[in-house]
Parts: C-alpha cells; structure tokens; sequence
C-alpha cells in the first residue's frame, strides 16, 4: 500500500514521537541526514510497514529507534550483515541500513565489501562525520590527514578511506555522496539509492560538532556546514591543487552506475530452477 504524497511533508509522521526528545548534540549533522532520508521516503510513498531500517552502533546507529518503522538495532559492525538476511527472507520490504563511518569501514569494512560484490536489494547510508562521536572521539577510517582526534593529538598521520571509491571497485550498483548542506539534493540522491534494484551505497558527509569540530576549532555548528558549501570542489579540482584535507575535494551526487543482477532474483531463480528439475 502507497501513501499520499501529494500531501506536505512532516518529518513528525515518519518519528517515534515518544522517544523524544533525542540524544543528538546541538548542530549535528544526523538529524538532516535523518530527515533527508524520511522525505525521500515520503516523496516515493513507501509504506512504513513495508520499511525494515537496520543500525549498528554508533551515533549514526542510534537513529533507526527514532523512524516509526519496522526497526533493528544491531551489534558493531554488522548491520550489513543482518539487512542481508533480511532483505533475502523478505524481498517484499524496502532495506534501509543506517551506519556511520567507523561501524561501517573499520569493523564492519568486510561486511560493506561483500555487500556491494553481492548487489542485493538495499540501501545502505553511512553517515561520515570522520570520527567516533559516542565513544570519545577516537579517529575513525575517515578522519581527514593531520585533523586531531584523541587518539591523534598530533594530527592524523594516515591517509583517510574514500569509502565511495571502495564501494564502487567492489561492484556496488550506486554508489553517490551529499552533505548535508544541501538537504535538498541529499534527499535527490537517497530517492534515486532507494529506487535502484540492486545494492545502494549513499555516503553523507554529516558534522560533528562537539565532538571533531570543537577539537579542531571549526567554529560553531553553522560554521562547520557553511565550510561544507565553501570547501567543496569539483572532481576536476583533484588534478590542479593538492590538498591535505579530503573536504576540499569532495566529488559529490551520483559517483557509479551500474544494472548487474541483482543477487536474491538471481538466488530465487536458481532456487525455482533447482527445485523444478528435482
């Protein structure tokens, strides 16, 4: 069943209004992902009760309490792995996995490969705020060169993880990136992940304003998303400046297109196959 959208949207018909109010620090940059995301899904008129959204652990990973769904709240590092069995057993539902840069590239980096080699049915947004928020600002896979974390009080020596460019070379069927300056287009982009038949890979650039911008005097959380606007480039920017910081070259919309099968039509089919011929 469809809903209407032709009525005005309200991110309040798509939340668990009892679990406000939430635990997301002032400017944070998950709340717009979060509402980017709910609109998306009102503008396809999705059915909420055929919404299954699976996070791990993490400040991105408590999001999916908020959505007035069909939600699972799942261990570090594996909501991939979980949305797999689910998207398998109920093709029928739209898979929506919420995970942020370090559940989804450190520990749960070969759930994410296999997931985009595999291109089943879903969609999988990794919020990318380059650090770990909940747990006391560690780095994360993320982190852009010479930013400081608490386990980096130096600076970031390694090179930061373009998690775009790994889902594309490991065969995901979309891959795209938006910040969350512009909801707008974030919401663009998540429509077309949700609407492509086969494995979505969204990443969104989100702050963390107490957290990572604090430690790096970044200013104030309206500072932190104004810089998003200022600091992006396009990709031809790569090929005449180098640059320390990965914020100022920032390819960003839809990055990789592709239409393989799809992996649970393929194993259905095969299944009917085997199962005729036996």
């Amino acid at each position: 069943m469809l809903i209407d959208t032709a009525a005005d949207f309200d991110v309040r018909d798509y939340l668990r209004k009892e679990m406000m109010p939430h635990f997301l620090c002032p400017g944070c940059g998950h709340g717009i992902a979060l509402r980017a995301l709910l609109w998306a899904i009102h503008d396809l008129g999705l059915d909420k009760d055929r919404l299954a959204v699976v996070s791990g652990i993490g400040c991105a990973g408590r999001l999916s309490a908020y959505i007035d769904a069909n939600t699972f709240h799942v261990t570090h590092g594996r909501p991939l792995a979980y949305a797999t069995g689910l998207a398998l057993a109920r093709p029928d539902l739209h898979v929506v996995v919420i995970t942020g840069d370090g559940d989804c590239l450190a520990i749960g980096g070969n759930h994410l490969i296999h997931a985009c080699r595999r291109n089943l049915k879903l969609t999988c947004l990794m919020l990318n705020n380059e650090v770990y928020g909940m747990t006391g600002g560690q780095v994360s896979p993320t982190t852009s060169e010479t930013r400081l974390t608490t386990t980096t009080p130096l600076g970031n020596q390694e090179p930061h993880f373009d998690a775009c460019a790994l889902a594309t070379a490991a065969g995901a069927g979309f891959v795209g990136r938006e910040v969350t300056h512009h909801v707008p287009k974030l919401k663009e982009l998540i429509k077309a992940g949700l609407e492509h038949p086969g494995f979505a890979f969204v990443e969104v650039q989100s702050d963390c304003t107490e957290i990572f911008g604090r430690k790096n005097d970044m200013g104030s959380s309206s500072e932190m998303i104004m810089r998003q606007k200022s600091e992006i480039r396009p990709s031809a920017y790569l090929d005449t400046v180098d640059t320390p910081f990965r914020s100022n070259a920032l390819p960003t919309g839809i990055l990789a297109r592709n239409d393989r099968p799809e992996y649970g039509a393929t194993y259905r089919r095969a299944a009917a196959a085997r199962k005729g011929a036996s």
